[in-house]
C-alpha cells in the first residue's frame, strides 16, 4: 500500500476525471490520498472530495503565493472553519516561497505563523512549503515549536542535507516527490539516503512534478510508484519496505486508523 501524502485532486486536471484518476492509482497500490488546499475556493472542492470518497482526506490552508489575497485568514478563522471537520486532518499548505515572491515576505511570514498556531490548537499537523527560504522557514519553526509544539510535515523536500538535519532535530517529518527521479539530483539522493525510515513520506504534488518517465506531463497519484522505486533503490531496501514505512509514518503523523470512515 502507498499513501500519496500531498496531491491537489481539486485542480482541474485531476478533478474533472477524478474517478479514473483514483482507479489508476488503486491499480498501482495507492490506497489513500491527502488532497491539499491552497485557497478558500480550493477548500470547497477539497470538501466535496473528502465527503464523497472515504480514502481521500484533506487540509485547509492558504498557499504562500496566495497570502496577499487572504490577509484576513488568521488562526482563529482556520480553527473555526475546520474544528468539526473529521476528514480535514492537516493545516496547509503554508510556508514561504522566496523563489517567485508572488506575495510579500512579511505577509507570507505572518500567514505561516497563523497556520502553525491553528494547527497547534487543532492538534493536527501543519504542511510546510519552503522554496529558497531555508533560513526563515527554520527560524520560524524553531521559534514556534516551544510555544505551540506543532506536528510538522515538510512537503516536496529539495533542500540541503544540513537543512534536513536541522528539521529532523526539531521533530519534522519530510516528504519527497518525483523530483528525486530527475537527472542531476545526486545531492538530494544523499539526503534521502540519510533520512531515517521512520520520518520519511512520499507524495506526487500532482498535477505538478511528474516523475521520470512522465516528466513534462500532468502528474497524477498513480505515478508515485516511480518515486517509491527510486527511494528503495537509493536506500537499498525493498519497495515493500518503503511502501510500509512511508504509509505507517503517514498514519502515525496524522493520528489515523486505517479502518476509519
Amino acid at each position: 500500500m502507498i499513501v500519496d501524502s500531498h496531491c491537489h485532486l481539486d485542480y482541474s486536471e485531476l478533478y474533472s476525471n477524478i474517478d479514473d484518476v483514483i482507479k489508476r492509482a488503486n491499480k498501482n497500490q495507492v490506497e489513500y490520498f491527502l488532497t491539499i488546499c491552497t485557497t478558500l475556493e480550493s477548500f470547497k472542492r477539497v470538501k466535496i472530495l473528502t465527503d464523497k470518497y472515504k480514502n481521500i482526506y484533506g487540509t485547509f490552508g492558504i498557499h504562500p503565493h496566495e497570502t496577499k489575497k487572504f490577509t484576513n485568514i488568521d488562526n482563529l478563522h482556520i480553527y473555526n472553519l475546520i474544528k468539526n471537520e473529521k476528514k480535514i486532518i492537516g493545516v496547509g499548505e503554508t510556508g514561504l516561497d522566496y523563489f517567485y515572491n508572488y506575495s510579500d515576505k512579511i505577509i507570507q511570514k505572518k500567514s505561516f505563523v497563523e497556520h502553525i498556531n491553528a494547527s497547534a490548537k487543532l492538534k493536527i499537523p501543519v504542511i510546510v512549503h519552503s522554496r529558497n527560504a531555508e533560513v526563515d522557514t527554520y527560524e520560524i519553526l524553531k521559534s514556534e515549536i516551544p510555544l505551540n509544539n506543532p506536528k510538522i510535515l515538510i512537503h516536496c523536500f529539495t533542500g540541503s542535507y544540513n537543512f534536513a538535519k536541522k528539521l529532523l532535530d526539531i521533530g519534522c517529518f519530510i516528504s519527497f516527490s518525483g523530483i528525486i527521479t530527475f537527472k542531476n539530483t545526486s545531492e538530494l539522493e544523499k539526503t534521502v539516503l540519510n533520512i531515517p525510515n521512520d520520518r520519511i513520506l512520499v507524495e506526487t504534488d500532482s498535477p505538478y512534478l511528474a516523475p521520470i518517465p512522465f516528466r513534462g506531463k500532468p502528474n497524477e497519484p498513480s505515478y508515485i510508484k516511480h518515486t517509491v522505486e527510486k527511494i528503495s533503490n537509493i536506500k537499498n531496501v525493498s519497495i515493500d519496505n518503503i511502501m510500509k514505512n512511508t504509509s505507517n509514518n503517514f498514519f502515525k503523523l496524522f493520528n489515523l486508523n486505517r479502518n476509519e470512515n
